[in-house]
């Protein structure tokens, strides 16, 4: 999502370094060469049909060669369309509003924005972001399953947020959470399945279960729900990962928006964002649920990793707590020798962190079912990232160290619920915006670091020498490989890539790319091949001005993590993010999302002039700019990238 430098949390007040407090360039250089020595193989076999597509990131390492990169880069552009390079074709499916296919509910997008709230649920929803592909027919035919992270009023309705109403607020909830459509090619181009078996909407009324430690807990528990265990949505979402067993993880990022505080806070609201009034949504006016003053656990129940099955329409999606609650960006599974999985997660905020978590329990044959438990039950770590290059994962464990009922944390689950304050106690690296991770052939783990502006300002961390990014505008992206093994308490760690524009006269702005320039990384993905993809969140109210002046519209680009090499491959249209990807099983098709098409640098439109900054994708005269998902496939029908 990309965010209103304004609005942006920033509620890490604790004394924990920076990841630049402890930065040292002597010990930590961007690797153009050979890695080493390569890992050993660490993903079990996979259960579901069309897993091994999707967790391509992280096959199976035995002798890897270099993944080249064989197209001629595009330019930078302010367009509004889509840019691929030479010999590549891009078309658009399953935009915004388009019906996923449910049996019965064919209703049809309005361009003028007048479709009911019962008529979006049963839509694609608003702001496509993490997606990934299910094989059914392998390669030419598949589900996919993708996340629509937030809204902007002034597109939803014909009169933005005149007028507003409980139809209104259900509608907005509508366009929020996960869609499952099916997908196949005919005719040498791909379309949605309409009706689908599969087709399903996950929206922010969808009922959903709680598992693992903190369901039940008190500081779950509402009037409307007194088990603590059944929640009406999920919302926010933002990344997401596949599992071993074929089910989907959608994370619940900046959910404490959606929520209304009162004229004091208690600490733990103030550590997680609570503002009175929330930001934008205005939910809590007609849906009781999201004032946090008549209901002040209701946000406790956000910000898990959920999973869900998408073959099974009628699977209730779970929210795991073991894994920790956040405002998350993505899961990332990775599986040890014994075939225990490995969730490395971000928190997309300002100064916070990066986790993982460790199952108990190996990975059993015999798919979704045989693993319906596997993630409610592990230890949940925090990265601490040390100035000699190494790094410590620590325990969230109840009664160890400072987590116990005397600094506030009475069991487990409340050591889990307040996930971010057992952190500050432990030490942890405050980050700038960890979000996407994802792992090379190599072992190496990746995080997108997006930016932080308020870096080295006055009362904000600062930076050392060797780590010159104060007002951190470009971002980077930092790696890490786990000793021995992915379960491991003990990490090397260096940064890969620092982002950035050379021609810029300030040095933290520079960045040390090899090839072509970007700022901001936030989506990140490694294929089948070993290319890395990165996917660019410049925020609108910064985009072309200040350091961003010359980076155009947001794009995704292709890293050879070998060599270093950067090309550029697909620009996005004008005011849109480029964010979320995933190929079929033979390499020979991708699909991108593209969020957010035509926002303004407020993040809300006029409704009364929709098509202001684009119209894409269709560039109807009386249309809206509309998230889409973008298939890309070369003329010659070969792989991705080459």
């Amino acid at each position: 999502m990309a965010k209103d430098f304004s609005l942006m949390e920033d509620s890490n007040r604790s004394s924990n370094p920076s990841i630049h407090d402890v930065s040292d360039t002597s010990r930590r250089q961007v690797l153009r060469g050979g890695l080493g020595a390569l890992a050993s193989s660490f993903l079990a076999p996979l259960s579901a049909v069309g897993a091994a597509a999707a967790l391509t990131g992280c096959a199976s390492m035995g002798k890897v060669a270099a993944a080249k990169i064989g197209f001629k880069s595009v330019a930078i552009s302010t367009a509004d369309s889509i840019t691929v390079p030479e010999g590549y074709i891009a078309h658009v499916i399953a935009p915004w509003g388009d019906p996923v296919g449910i049996v019965g509910q064919n209703n049809p997008f309005k361009d003028d924005a007048s479709n009911s709230a019962s008529e979006q649920e049963t839509q694609l929803g608003m702001h496509h972001d993490g997606i990934h592909f299910y094989a059914l027919d392998g390669s030419r035919r598949g589900l996919l399953a993708m996340n629509h992270e937030y809204v902007d009023h002034g597109l939803l309705f014909k009169d933005g947020m005149a007028n507003w109403s409980a139809e209104k607020v259900r509608k907005s909830q509508a366009a929020h959470g996960v869609s499952v459509v099916e997908v196949q090619e005919k005719g040498g181009k791909w379309e949605v399945v309409n009706p689908s078996k599969y087709a399903r909407r996950i929206t922010a009324n969808t009922r959903i279960e709680l598992s693992g430690p903190a369901a039940g807990h008190a500081l779950m528990k509402t009037a409307a729900d007194p088990s603590g265990k059944v929640v009406l949505g999920t919302l926010n979402n933002c990344a997401s990962g596949i599992t071993p067993w074929g089910t989907y993880l959608t994370s619940e990022e900046n959910f404490i928006f959606y929520f209304s505080g009162g004229d004091k806070m208690s600490e733990h609201e103030r550590r997680w964002g609570l503002r009175k009034g929330g930001v934008r949504y205005r939910w809590h006016e007609h849906d009781a649920r999201f004032d946090a003053v008549q209901n002040p656990n209701e946000p406790n129940r956000f910000g898990w990793i959920v999973e869900i099955d998408p073959q099974n329409p009628n699977a209730t999606p779970m929210k795991r707590t073991a894994m920790g609650r956040g405002a998350h960006e993505g899961a990332t599974i990775a599986v040890t020798k014994d075939k225990r999985a490995v969730v490395y997660m971000g928190e997309d905020a300002r100064l916070e962190y990066i986790y993982k978590f460790v199952s108990r329990d190996a990975i059993k044959p015999g798919g979704a079912a045989a693993n319906a438990t596997l993630l409610d039950h592990g230890t949940l770590y925090v990265a601490k990232f040390n100035e000699d290059g190494k790094g410590q994962w620590i325990a969230l464990t109840h009664g160890q160290g400072p987590l116990t009922s005397a600094n506030g944390f009475a069991d487990q689950a409340e050591v889990l619920i307040k996930a971010r304050q057992a952190s500050d106690l432990l030490g942890a690296t405050k980050m700038d915006r960890p979000e996407w991770i994802d792992i090379d052939k190599q072992g190496w783990v990746y995080a997108t670091l997006t930016n932080n502006s308020d870096r080295g300002r006055s009362n904000q961390p600062g930076v050392d020498a060797a780590n010159p990014r104060a007002n951190n505008t470009q971002g980077n992206i930092i790696r890490w490989k786990e000793d021995v093994d992915f379960h491991a308490t003990t990490f090397a760690w260096n940064h890969f890539i620092m982002a950035g524009d050379p021609s810029l006269a300030r040095p933290e702005a520079k960045g040390n790319i090899k090839g072509d320039m970007f700022s901001c990384p936030d989506g990140l993905w490694v294929d089948g091949r070993g290319l890395m993809w990165i996917q660019t969140d410049m925020s609108t109210s910064a985009m072309g001005k200040g350091d961003l002046k010359n980076f155009g519209n947001n794009m995704m680009l292709a890293a050879d993590v070998l060599t270093g090499e950067v090309r550029r491959f697909l620009v996005g249209p004008a005011g849109s993010e480029v964010t979320g990807v995933t190929e079929t099983p033979d390499g020979r098709t991708m699909f991108v999302n593209i969020q957010h098409p035509g926002e303004t640098p407020s993040e809300l439109n006029n409704p009364a002039n929709p098509r202001a900054i684009s119209n894409w994708p269709e560039q109807k005269p009386t249309g809206r700019p509309r998230s889409a998902t973008v298939v890309i496939r070369k003329q010659d029908g070969g792989i991705i990238g080459t």
